[in-house]
């Protein structure tokens, strides 16, 4: 795709953010089997709930803009789903895992932040306003998320993995 315009950018961006929340719906599933906590495993399905959502928003800011995403595929998800893997392939279930799968979320989430960010800016400059909304709504769910991953880090999966050294 050639990019000559701010809403050629914003297609892009968008086809590629939509690219991403579909390789997240495969890949955290696999993330919840490989948690040994229940409570990560329980908080990865959550986001599985929600990445959905995100991605039907995706569908509805679609057709407020009357727009067609391009058929891309994000490679930065790509590589951040095949990191994940590698930290489950890497070993049994314990809590070193554990800590090793959140950090690899909150990469996602900070991934993610920062392409709904970008797009929201860039809807606003478009004037498409209610999409602007949409996508801030969904950029506060994923700020919410990388700060809920943050705590449960910190409060409990890291100090499990620094007592089983």
């Amino acid at each position: 795709m050639t990019v000559k315009t701010l809403k050629d950018l914003f297609i892009h961006d968008l086809s590629d953010v939509y690219s991403a929340e579909k390789q997240l719906s495969r890949a955290l599933p696999k993330m919840a089997r490989a948690a040994q906590n229940a409570e990560l495993a329980a908080a990865f399905e959550t986001h599985l709930e929600e990445t959905r959502g995100q991605i039907e928003r995706i569908d509805r800011i679609v057709e407020l803009c009357d727009i067609r995403l391009k058929r891309i595929k994000c490679s930065a998800m790509e590589g951040l789903v095949e990191e994940a893997q590698d930290a489950i392939s890497e070993g049994e279930k314990s809590a070193v895992r554990d800590a090793a799968l959140i950090g690899c979320a909150q990469k996602v989430e900070h991934y993610e932040i920062a392409s709904y960010g970008t797009l929201a800016t860039f809807a606003k400059h478009l004037g498409f306003a209610e999409a602007a909304k949409l996508l801030k709504e969904t950029l506060e769910e994923e700020k919410a998320t990388d700060k809920k991953l943050s705590a449960f880090a910190e409060s409990a999966i890291n100090l499990e993995a620094e007592a089983a050294a």
